[in-house]
């Protein structure tokens, strides 16, 4: 019960970057191995799909960062298919403004905001925004979507602020002041914004895949805690598949169009 409430706890106050910076540092050291278990049990964690047992991770940062069996996401293989980037929960919004502008838990958000310049937002004007809200539950490493050259990498944010009702409430706006890593691909001739906020810490976010050529599945990276994937498309590019909700990753959620 008493781990119970601490993982709990943990996650109320995943805002706090002083709390954060803290929690970050004991979850990567061998202190926190003896907490495992209980946070597997109480996420209900599928350490069965996990390259290790259970008993062979040295800390809680590396059973949340684990790698899984290869197998265990199969990645859709259709020429055109558009996979899932992680495991989630997908939302989707549709017809973006001419100002990019749109919504998420009741708040509105520009994609300017998001990408940090009204020039990097132009393109996605009319497009989509697919938001994938990873649990503490849901294997953390992102991966690519498509086959894609990366175009342009970089970094924004300094400030921690959760991706939940707690930031939402107090009138944070997660989505842009949260750290985040933001990746322009180019599909096609097309481009394609792929942003990983991260939600628990100041900088929680590893790039692993440094290639400019990047193929569906590949694995690109990884959170250290907490989470949200933001994927932006332009307009006419992309037919999605109508499917929200949980998601895994690899599994197809549309077809690129161009």
């Amino acid at each position: 019960m008493i781990r119970t409430k601490f993982y709990r706890r943990i996650f109320e106050l995943n805002g706090h970057p002083i709390i954060a910076k803290g929690l970050r540092s004991f979850a990567q050291s061998k202190a926190s191995k003896p907490f495992i278990g209980s946070f597997a049990k109480l996420y209900k964690l599928n350490m069965e799909e996990a390259t290790r047992g259970i008993h062979e991770y040295g800390s809680l940062h590396d059973v949340f960062t684990r790698e899984l069996k290869p197998g265990a996401r199969p990645i859709a293989d259709s020429a055109d298919a558009f996979v899932s980037p992680c495991d989630g929960y997908l939302s989707v919004v549709n017809d973006l403004t001419l100002e990019s502008t749109f919504t998420v838990k009741g708040q509105e958000y520009t994609v300017e905001e998001l990408l940090g310049s009204s020039t990097k937002a132009v393109p996605y004007a009319g497009g989509q925004v697919l938001i994938f809200y990873l649990s503490p539950t849901d294997y953390h490493r992102v991966h690519v979507p498509i086959d894609a050259t990366v175009e342009e990498v970089y970094t924004l944010g300094k400030e921690a602020a959760p991706v939940n009702e707690i930031g939402l409430t107090h009138g944070l706006r997660p989505l842009t002041r949260n750290y985040r890593l933001v990746s322009r691909f180019d599909v096609a001739g097309s481009p394609l914004a792929h942003v990983m906020v991260g939600a628990l810490n100041v900088n929680s976010i590893v790039r692993t895949n440094e290639a400019n050529v990047v193929h569906r599945g590949d694995p690109y990276g990884y959170f250290s805690f907490g989470s949200t994937v933001v994927l932006c498309v332009p307009k006419g590019t992309f037919s999605f598949n109508g499917k929200t909700g949980p998601v895994k990753m690899g599994e197809a959620i549309g077809t690129w169009l161009s």
